[in-house]
């Protein structure tokens, strides 16, 4: 598999277990944080979905980070706090730009 396959999205898909038994955990202001971590070669990639409702319409925003652990568990739980860190430094920001 090439560099910007790898880079670009095309090496890792989330873990089919931990996307499909993942619970939403309620932070702030009606965000929703899915702790969705993503298998990689070393282990479990640091990954969330946050979600918030504007207006009738609800925002996602995948959080992707280049962090891994050995452990899902650990995983899931760093994935949390680090969806955490980033509502609060960026507010509804986060779903403001898709690039982010």
């Amino acid at each position: 598999m090439s560099l910007f396959s790898k880079l670009f999205g095309g090496a890792s898909k989330p873990a089919a277990t931990s996307q499909s038994t993942a619970k939403p955990e309620l932070y702030g202001n009606d965000y929703r944080i899915f702790s969705e971590p993503m298998k990689a070669e070393s282990g479990y990639r640091i990954a969330a979905r946050i979600e918030k409702d504007f207006g009738g319409e609800t925002r996602a925003h995948m959080m992707i980070r280049a962090d891994t652990m050995s452990d899902i568990d650990d995983a899931r739980r760093e994935s949390l706090r680090k969806a955490q860190i980033f509502i609060d430094q960026m507010g509804d920001a986060i779903f403001d730009d898709s690039r982010m």
